[in-house]
């Protein structure tokens, strides 16, 4: 089919590419400008003064008691959930026997109310 071609405006383009030229002119400029400078800092010991056998034996026994931490948090974790069901469960049963209770008032209504009309239709 027919199409239609547009050419490019040259003098646009070339203002675009210089607009794009000083942009990045300035940025560069302005990174060099911002750069931080050297960091300097006073020579000092480090490592404090345990030997290297002290400190690893220190990190095995900090290892050590987090995992005894892990199994600990995980144990109560585990405690508080079983607390938590079996709440709800004795929740639930708790209004189950409160409707078994209505129940059981209202049959007994109903059956006393059934007694006096039959009493009522014998005498």
């Amino acid at each position: 089919g027919p199409y239609v071609l547009v050419t490019p405006n040259e003098t646009r383009r070339e203002q675009l590419q210089q607009i794009a030229k000083k942009e990045l002119d300035d940025l560069e400029r302005w990174k060099k400008e911002h750069r931080p400078g050297r960091v300097t800092l006073v020579p000092q010991r480090l490592g404090g003064n345990k030997s290297e056998a002290q400190v690893r034996q220190n990190q095995q026994m900090i290892l050590m008691q987090s995992k005894y931490q892990k199994k600990h948090k995980r144990e109560e974790y585990i405690k508080a959930k079983k607390e938590a069901e079996e709440a709800e469960i004795l929740k639930k049963k708790a209004i189950q026997r409160e409707k078994a209770e209505r129940l059981e008032v209202r049959r007994r209504q109903e059956e006393m109310q059934r007694r006096e009309m039959l009493f009522e239709d014998q005498k």
